[in-house]
């Protein structure tokens, strides 16, 4: 049974004041731009149990992150796919410009072009 379906499951440890949430999602979408696929791994194992709103932006990176390297190993496997080789960096960039401008206004954001590996 998933901790969210268990009454006697602990409440998560130190949460996060709800602005506080909200400052971590947008560091974590702008911190991914540049570190692409370990920010959002480290943020999901470090800050996943610490409130819903920062929990669905680390989620969500992360998904992200994951189909971003599908992508780059499709596209390295295929001889046409070489031409294509920018168009993950600049997904990733514009993708995650919009997640954190929406983070920053409190919005549970759904980043676009994800496949949901991680619930």
């Amino acid at each position: 049974m998933s901790d969210k379906n268990n009454p006697y499951a602990a409440p998560p440890r130190n949460p996060m004041r709800p602005e506080d949430e909200r400052t971590a999602a947008v560091a974590l979408h702008i911190a991914a731009i540049f570190f692409e696929f370990f920010a959002p791994l480290l943020g999901f194992l470090l800050l996943k149990d610490r409130g819903p709103f920062i929990a669905h932006h680390t989620r969500e990176s992360l998904n992200f992150g994951i189909t971003m390297l599908l992508l780059y190993v499709l596209l390295a496997v295929s001889v046409i796919g070489w031409f294509f080789f920018w168009l993950p960096p600049v997904l990733w960039t514009i993708v995650h410009i919009l997640a954190a401008v929406r983070a920053s206004e409190g919005k549970f954001y759904r980043l676009p072009l994800t496949i949901r590996f991680i619930k």
